[in-house]
C-alpha cells in the first residue's frame, strides 16, 4: 500500500510543497529501505534516524521493502525536516497509524534517535506556503510552534515526540493548536538597552542620524577614534519606525531559514542591527555557499547594517554590496539555478578621517601625509560612495560636555519625529512603484516630481554646486536629503534652509574636488 503525507521544503526563503510517498511491499527474504526524489545526504541518512526513532519509541520497524519518494522528483530536497513524515509514512504502511487519518495533516520535523522531534529551519515560509495550499493542520516541533502559528488560518500542532504524533493522529491524544500572541511579540519590540538620551554632546550628529532614519538614507560617519561613532550607530534602531506585521514576517522568514528564530521570540519585531567584522568574506556579506544561505546584508533586511572601520573591509566585499544597496535584493546564481534574498536596509559605515585617525583632532597631531590620506580614502570607491547619501563628520566632545548633566533629545522624542516623517512618505508613495517606501529610494524621475525646487531654492543649490565644487552625483542626493528634512519640519515645499542643511552632509564630495 501507499501512504502520502504533505510536507514542504525551503529554497532560498521560499517554500515548495513536497509530497512524501511511502510504499510498503512484502520483502520476502530481502527487506530494504530506499529514499528517492533527489534527496541530499542528510535525507539519505534519515533512513537510519527513522529506523532508530521508530524502534526506540516503542514501535516495530516493518519487515518490508519500503520505498520513499519525495515528489516532485525534479526538486532538490535538503535537510532533516522530512524525518517525521517519513517515519509516519512507514508506520502508516505497517498499519501502526491509521493511514486514512494521516492524510488530514501536513508535517515537518527532525527525529532524534530516541524519537524526540527536534526543531528545523524554515518553518515560517513552510507554514505560509502550506496555508496557500489550503492545508488545515500542520504538525511541527514544539520549539517551532510559535513561529508557524504566526500564520493565521492554519492549525499548528506542537509535538515533542514521535509517540505524541502517533497518538494524536490515531485520535488517542488530543493536542490543542498553538495560538501565537502577535501583539505580545510586538510589545517586546520597544525594549532597547540603548537610548540617544545617554549620549552627551554630539547633538549635530544625532540630528543627522534622525534625518537618516526619517528618510532611510545611508550614512558614512567620519571621526577620530573614541568620538562615539559606534555608540551613536548602536542607538539608531531605537529611533526607526516600528516594524509593520508585513515587515516582521519578511524579516522573520530570513531568520527562520538561517535557523536564528528563538522559541521565546518567534517573530522578529525589532529592526535588525548587524555589525559584521571587517574580516568577513564575500559570501558572508551577501550570502552564498553550496546551498545558498542569506548573508549579513540580508540578515539586516528592514534594519541597519553597521560597518565599522569601513576602509578595512576587503575591497571586493564592499564592491559586491553595490547592486544590493541599489536594488534592495541579492541574487545568488549557481549552476542549479538562482536565488533571490531581500536586502532593503540602511547602511551605516564608520571610518577614521586618516590612517592614524587624528586628522582634525583638537589636541593630537596627525602624522599622515596628504598622499597617505588620499590612499586611505580611495579604498572606498566612487560608485559605492555614490550610494551613501549622508557624509557625517563626528567631532570630538569637550570634557565639560561629557561630565555635564545636560541631556539631549531622547530616543523616544527622536522616534516620534521620525515616525511623523515616515507617515508623510508612506502617504506620498502609496501609489508609487513597488519597493519605494522612503525618500532614499527615489530615482531621478521621482526626485524631480517629489523634491521639486522653487526657482530661488534651485538658484541657491546651483550656486553651492559651483562655489563648493560639488560633484554631479551630489546634486540628486542633496535634493533627497532636503526632502526628508522638509518632511521632518512638516513643510510641503523644500526651502532654502533645508537645502543649506542638506549641502552640509556632502563632506566627501567637497574633499574630492
Amino acid at each position: 500500500m501507499i501512504v502520502r503525507i504533505q510536507s514542504a521544503g525551503v529554497t532560498g526563503i521560499a517554500a515548495s510543497p513536497v509530497d512524501v510517498e511511502v510504499d510498503g511491499a512484502q520483502a520476502g527474504q530481502n527487506p530494504a529501505f530506499t529514499v528517492v526524489g533527489l534527496p541530499d545526504k542528510s535525507i539519505t541518512e534519515s533512513r537510519d534516524r527513522v529506523r532508530a526513532a521508530i524502534g526506540n519509541a516503542g514501535y516495530d520497524f516493518p519487515f518490508m521493502h519500503i520505498t520513499v519518494n519525495l515528489a516532485p522528483a525534479d526538486l532538490k530536497k535538503e535537510g532533516p525536516a522530512y524525518d517525521l513524515p517519513i517515519a509516519v509514512g512507514v508506520l502508516g504502511v505497517s498499519q501502526q497509524i491509521d493511514p486514512d487519518a494521516i492524510s488530514r495533516h501536513a508535517m515537518i520535523g527532525e527525529l532524534a534517535l530516541d524519537g524526540r522531534v527536534r526543531p528545523v529551519a524554515g518553518v515560517l515560509p513552510i507554514a505560509i506556503e502550506l496555508k496557500k495550499r489550503h492545508v488545515r493542520s500542520l504538525l511541527v516541533p514544539a520549539d517551532n510552534a510559535g513561529e508557524a502559528a504566526v500564520v493565521q488560518g492554519i492549525d499548528v500542532i506542537p509535538v515533542d515526540h514521535l509517540r505524541e504524533v502517533v497518538s494524536f493522529i490515531n485520535g488517542n491524544l488530543p493536542i490543542e493548536p498553538f495560538r501565537a500572541d502577535v501583539e505580545k511579540y510586538f510589545d517586546r519590540s520597544g525594549d532597547h538597552p540603548f537610548d540617544f538620551g545617554d549620549v552627551k554632546g554630539q547633538e549635530a550628529a544625532k540630528r543627522a542620524l534622525m534625518i537618516a532614519a526619517a528618510g532611510g538614507h545611508n550614512v558614512l560617519m567620519l571621526g577620530n577614534p573614541g568620538v562615539g561613532k559606534s555608540m551613536l550607530s548602536k542607538r539608531l534602531p531605537t529611533v526607526l519606525p516600528r516594524m509593520t506585521l508585513e515587515e516582521a514576517l519578511e524579516t522573520t522568514k530570513i531568520y527562520s531559514v538561517a535557523g536564528q528564530v528563538t522559541r521565546e521570540q518567534p517573530l522578529v519585531t525589532q529592526r535588525p542591527f548587524r555589525a559584521p567584522h571587517h574580516t568577513i568574506s564575500d559570501a558572508g556579506m551577501i550570502g552564498g555557499g553550496t546551498t545558498p544561505r542569506p548573508g549579513e546584508i540580508s540578515m539586516a533586511h528592514n534594519g541597519v547594517l553597521f560597518l565599522d572601520e569601513f576602509p578595512e573591509f576587503n575591497r571586493n566585499t564592499l564592491e559586491v554590496m553595490r547592486q544590493p544597496l541599489e536594488d534592495g535584493t541579492v541574487t545568488i546564481s549557481r549552476a542549479s539555478g538562482s536565488l533571490t534574498f531581500p536586502a532593503r536596509l540602511m547602511l551605516v559605515a564608520a571610518m577614521n578621517p586618516c590612517p592614524c585617525g587624528y586628522l582634525g583632532h583638537p589636541k593630537k597631531k596627525c602624522s599622515c601625509t596628504v598622499r597617505m590620506i588620499a590612499q586611505y580614502r580611495s579604498k572606498i570607491s566612487g560608485p559605492l560612495l555614490d550610494r551613501i547619501d549622508i557624509h557625517l563628520e563626528v567631532p570630538s566632545v569637550d570634557f565639560k560636555e561629557l561630565s555635564g548633566e545636560a541631556r539631549g533629545m531622547s530616543s523616544a522624542e527622536m522616534a516620534a519625529a521620525v515616525q511623523r516623517a515616515r507617515d508623510v512618505q508612506t502617504a506620498r508613495f502609496q501609489r508609487a512603484r513597488e519597493g519605494l517606501h522612503n525618500n532614499a529610494g527615489m530615482n531621478d524621475q521621482e526626485v524631480s516630481k517629489h523634491a521639486a525646487l522653487r526657482p530661488d531654492v534651485k538658484s541657491l543649490l546651483d550656486t553651492a554646486m559651483e562655489s563648493l565644487h560639488l560633484s554631479a552625483r551630489a546634486y540628486t542626493r542633496i535634493r533627497k536629503i532636503a526632502r526628508t528634512i522638509a518632511d521632518l519640519e512638516g513643510a510641503s515645499d523644500i526651502g532654502p534652509e533645508h537645502i543649506t542643511e542638506a549641502i552640509g552632509y556632502r563632506t566627501l564630495d567637497r574633499a574630492e574636488a
